[in-house]
């Protein structure tokens, strides 16, 4: 919230030099928490996904030794505790899991609600896989092996996109600080130089276009380096 309040700060002096504009836009800073929920559900997603390919990974070593599913799922859970600690995402789930087995719940369909809860596309195609396997009676460590090697082959190249976008996103970062930080160089260089630009209506109006055209400009480089796997 105060990091919205800062940037409405910095677009109502920067632009406008008005208090009043301060106020009206200052609304706009409850969208900072939205904006920042998203950020941390999608780096929550993605830790999650990190976490279930190295579950089902142990899964499949679990059933390949000759473990049943369900015998499967509780030794998964003591492996996932001493890689990722007690309290990760995916240890309590597999945790979850092994309880509700042992009340006689089936396991396609605990993986069927993860799918639901977790919201990842990778885990909703192996719920699905992995029930038809079990009706079926098909090699259930076989597709969990196929369905790591999969997840881990997106990972990396994910990972890979974002090292060869490293260098852009820095500058895209830059970029997003350099108007502001010219107009305050000019200002504190050459006061009154802008003062045209706030005093009056023609001022107003090319400020307020400048505004429109930077924000069209961050929403622009940010489609441009948003790249799904």
């Amino acid at each position: 919230m105060l990091a919205g309040v800062g940037a409405c700060g910095a677009v109502a002096y920067i632009f406008y030099r008005s208090m009043k504009v301060f106020l009206v836009i200052l609304p706009l800073s409850l969208l900072c928490p939205v904006y920042q929920k998203k950020v941390l559900a999608k780096r929550r997603k993605e830790t999650l996904g990190i976490q279930f390919k190295d579950g089902i990974t142990l899964l499949a070593s679990s059933l390949s030794a000759g473990y049943s599913v369900e015998n499967a799922l509780g030794a998964s859970v003591k492996e996932l505790k001493l890689v990722y600690g007690p309290e990760s995402m995916m240890a309590g789930e597999f945790s979850y899991m092994a309880h509700q087995v042992s009340v006689n719940r089936t396991v396609e369909s605990l993986f069927a609600e993860f799918a639901d809860r977790s919201g990842l596309e990778d885990v909703r195609q192996f719920a699905e896989t992995f029930a038809v396997a079990k009706r079926s009676g098909g090699e259930l460590a076989s597709i969990m092996e196929h369905t790591a090697s999969v997840m881990a082959g997106k990972m990396r190249v994910r990972e890979e996109i974002l090292n060869m976008t490293a260098e852009k996103r820095f500058e895209q970062r830059l970029m997003n600080l350099l108007p502001f930080l010219i107009i305050l160089y000019i200002d504190l260089t050459s006061p009154g130089f802008f003062a045209v630009m706030y005093g009056t209506a023609a001022g107003r109006a090319v400020m307020t276009g400048c505004l429109a055209a930077y924000i069209g400009a961050l929403f622009a480089a940010e489609w441009i380096l948003k790249i799904e796997v």
